[in-house]
């Protein structure tokens, strides 16, 4: 199994937003962005997109498979 890598908690503080301000931009719930910044979830394919756009960073740099 390859190891998954979120830097998705650097980029989200960044930009000022809370778990649950990001959640909520993207649709989600809060539990659902923790476990992404823990690396104990991947995301889909949407929802890494709606990510990247809310971050306005590529998802290349934020997950890392």
């Amino acid at each position: 199994m390859t190891e998954f890598i979120c830097y998705l908690k650097k980029y989200r503080q960044q930009v000022g937003l809370t778990q649950e301000q990001l959640a909520e931009k993207v649709g989600v719930r809060r539990e659902t962005i923790m476990r992404l910044e823990k690396a104990q979830y991947n995301p889909s394919l949407k929802l890494a997109v709606d990510i990247s756009r809310a971050v306005g960073v590529p998802i290349e740099e934020i997950f890392v498979f």
